[in-house]
Formats: structure tokens, C-alpha cells, sequence
């Protein structure tokens, strides 16, 4: 059973930890992943989307996945894709439906997929899904800093409540409709929560 959690989920003793950042490149390390307390490891995206559905074949209970990709899209009354509330930071941008928000999207719908598949005959499983968001970093950070830094505001939950955003928060105006990436693909596991690093005030796309 794959399905979104919420910010009230936030809760580091409440289930087993997995922090991914994802990278979608033919040869090169771009993903840093970390089980719970582990040392974060930098992994090609193979090696990293087969370790993590390897240790869910042998998992039972809550499983908190948090993957460092857009998990929910947003378009506007019109139709037309439109950037969620995080993802514009004065005059910086950084939409799902451009560039490497795009890269690491379709990433992540190969990973759910093959998550999905792994563990749908598994009824003492519960893979719960967590949008992470580092982004608008002042300095380059290597993949492993980032899982590290999702970890920390996982772990401090309770001191850094303005850093998980729920769905209701994402949209900038009511007309806006938000639903899961990866409903283009038959996959529909609602909209997570975004736990957000390196980010200070959250502020209003247009």
C-alpha cells in the first residue's frame, strides 16, 4: 500500500525513514540516499532505486519515503500547468513542469512504479510518500548534504513546523487544481506533504 502523508505524519518515531534525492543520469552519481540513521551514500539511479525496492521486499510496517522531486503537479483554471506556491522565491524559480523538475519527476514515476509493483501483493507494508524540496540553496551542496538536511527537519519536526507545507498550502489560488505526478501514469497516490530545506519563508508564485 502505497499513500501521501500528511504534515501531522511528520514524526521521526513513527515508522522507518528513507531520504532519497534523486538524480536521472545515464552514468553518474546523482542520487543520495540514507536509511534512517545511515551514512548517506551517493548512487548512481540504478543502484539507488534497487536498494531502496530491495530493502522494501524485506520490510514490514510504516515505511516513510521522502524523494526530493515534484510528487503532485498543479494547472490553472485553463488547463495550463502553473507553478506551486514553493517553487518561486522572489524572482528564482524552480516549477515541475520545467527543466530538471521534469527530469527528476519522470524519476521519480519509474521509482513509484517499480515500488508499486514490489510490494502490492505485501499486506504488512505501508509506504508512506513525502515530497522533499531543496532548493534556493545560497551554496552548491552535494546529494548526500541534501538527504541529510531533509533528514534534519524530519527528525526536528516539532522545531521546524513552517517547514512542511501541506497540499492546501501548494496552491496559489482556488481555482487551481493540484493532483498527484503520477496520475498520468494509472498511479494516483494523492498529494503529499512537501518537507522543505534550505528555504526560509515560503513565498506566493504568480
Amino acid at each position: 500500500m502505497i499513500s501521501p502523508g500528511n504534515k501531522s505524519d511528520v514524526i521521526w518515531d513513527r515508522g522507518k525513514w528513507i531520504f532519497l534525492d534523486i538524480g536521472f543520469s545515464s552514468k553518474g552519481r546523482t542520487c543520495g540516499l540514507a536509511f534512517g540513521d545511515g551514512s548517506p551514500q551517493k548512487l548512481t539511479y540504478g543502484a539507488a532505486t534497487r536498494s531502496i525496492v530491495d530493502n522494501l521486499r524485506n520490510e514490514e510496517g510504516l515505511i516513510n519515503l521522502v524523494i526530493e522531486a515534484p510528487l503532485s503537479v498543479s494547472f490553472d483554471k485553463n488547463g495550463n500547468p502553473k507553478g506551486r506556491k514553493i517553487e518561486k522565491r522572489d524572482s528564482d524559480t524552480r516549477y515541475w513542469y520545467a527543466g530538471l523538475g521534469c527530469a527528476v519527476m519522470t524519476a521519480a514515476m519509474y521509482l513509484i512504479r517499480d515500488i508499486h509493483e514490489a510490494t502490492k501483493h505485501s499486506p504488512n507494508i505501508e509506504v508512506r510518500l513525502f515530497e522533499g524540496f531543496v532548493s534556493f540553496k545560497e551554496n552548491e551542496t552535494d546529494h548526500r548534504d541534501d538527504v541529510c538536511a531533509l533528514r534534519e527537519k524530519v527528525r526536528n519536526a516539532a522545531w521546524h513546523q513552517k517547514s512542511v507545507v501541506g497540499p492546501e498550502d501548494l496552491i496559489t489560488s482556488e481555482e487551481d487544481k493540484i493532483c498527484s505526478a503520477f496520475r498520468v501514469a494509472g498511479l494516483d497516490f494523492g498529494v503529499p506533504a512537501v518537507i522543505i530545506a534550505y528555504l526560509g519563508e515560503v513565498v506566493t508564485a504568480v
